[in-house]
């Protein structure tokens, strides 16, 4: 069980933020973006677009130097098997898999479940699994998706799944075969409730329940459940350890080992096999102890930034719950291109859609940046002083969730 040992307390952010790995940088810019000259050493600390952008740090980068270097692939690297079982214990299952990445974890799992068309999978339909990875369900696994829009706005319910999924034998349709669901997912929380809900349906109705639990680890630091409570609704989970947790590689799949023996074959498959992995799980397993225990500082920061928001009049799209404000742009009138242009001028980065993620290596300056460009759009729009006709430049991961 990993502890948290500090209070929730803003100030926090100041002493987390100095402990970085020193990358040396003389220039007062990095990408392009002005820096106070006693800044973070690293460019994450003023970067709100993501959590994925966390650096490594001095430890994390330490320890890859003292991992075993077995070849992973021929089930040799201690460190490796050491991590997947301490993961899968986490998460209350019997077996692990360190995969590059939580595309690659989704996308394995799917194709270890569903061995024989036609069949689909059932998912929410802002899911990373159907928007962001590349068509993966369909080129991998020749699935068919059932995308569902949650009734309450927030998250699935049993309802709306029962409401989804295709259980009758009419050859017509592709029967729902896997129920995935995220957690969190656009940073709010899947009710532990609610999964269990989900679970007792699934079982009922020979469907397997697999979980994005990429930012699982955000969910149980607000307090939402244990890892294990979460896991042992899903006969398959991912966890990322690249995004919040700050390592600068991988993922783990867990389930049994019947599963993690057939997903051992479809990594194979699509190249994910890499060979002295301990290098990389260990920097993983340094990220969960070290960063872990600090998530629920940048929840606090980021509820804070919310209350900010809302008094300036910005109107909020989901419940704030953990690490990740959704600014609703169209309701209050505003454009995301603009705060991006006055982001720069604060030396901070801003992301696309509204979407803001506070991470653990952002420091107070920046706070205070981000709470001044949102200031200044919002008085320079009370003033007429923006072009209304301005063309917003989404790339493909505007919708990232």
């Amino acid at each position: 069980m990993i502890q948290r040992r500090f209070p929730l307390t803003i100030n926090r952010l100041s002493a987390l933020s100095a402990r970085r790995y020193p990358h040396s940088m003389s220039s007062t810019q990095i990408n392009g973006i002005a820096r106070p000259a006693n800044m973070p050493q690293t460019p994450a600390a003023f970067d709100f677009r993501t959590d994925t952008i966390t650096t490594p740090t001095k430890s994390m980068l330490l320890s890859m130097t003292q991992s075993t270097l077995g070849d992973a692939v021929f089930n040799e690297d201690e460190t490796t098997a050491s991590f997947e079982a301490h993961v899968a214990q986490l998460l209350g299952h019997e077996k692990g898999l360190f995969v590059p990445s939580g595309t690659a974890g989704n996308q394995i799992a799917m194709r270890s479940h569903l061995t024989s068309p036609p069949h689909s999978v059932l998912c929410d339909h802002r899911a990373h699994i159907v928007t962001s990875e590349a068509g993966g369900l369909a080129t991998l696994s020749q699935a068919m998706v059932q995308s569902v829009i949650p009734s309450n706005g927030v998250y699935l319910t049993v309802e709306d799944v029962k409401r989804g999924a295709i259980l009758d034998e009419d050859i017509h349709y592709a029967p729902t075969r896997v129920i995935a669901l995220e957690n969190t997912l656009g940073g709010t929380i899947l009710p532990l409730e609610e999964v269990a809900r989900i679970r007792e349906f699934a079982t009922a109705h020979g469907v397997k329940m697999h979980l994005d639990g990429a930012r699982l680890w955000n969910a149980c630091a607000a307090g939402a459940g244990s890892l294990s409570d979460y896991g042992r609704h899903f006969d398959s989970v991912t966890v990322c350890f690249s995004k919040g947790l700050g390592a600068p590689v991988g993922s783990v799949l867990v389930g049994s080992p019947t599963f993690i023996q057939k997903a051992k074959w479809i990594r194979k498959s699509i190249g994910g096999g890499m060979r002295q992995t301990g290098t990389l799980t260990n920097a993983a397993w340094t990220a969960l102890r070290e960063t872990y225990p600090k998530l629920p500082v940048t929840h606090e920061v980021t509820k804070d930034l919310e209350q900010h928001f809302r008094s300036l009049g910005i109107k909020i799209k989901l419940p704030v719950q953990t690490n990740m404000i959704f600014m609703d742009l169209d309701a209050t009138g505003l454009k995301n291109a603009w705060f991006v242009e006055e982001a720069k001028k604060h030396g901070v980065k801003f992301g696309y859609s509204g979407r803001i993620v506070v991470h653990y290596q952002i420091c107070p300056e920046a706070v205070a940046g981000l709470k001044a460009t949102v200031e200044t759009v919002v008085k320079k729009k009370a003033a007429g002083d923006y072009n209304e006709d301005t063309e917003e430049d989404i790339p493909g991961y505007g919708n990232m969730k």
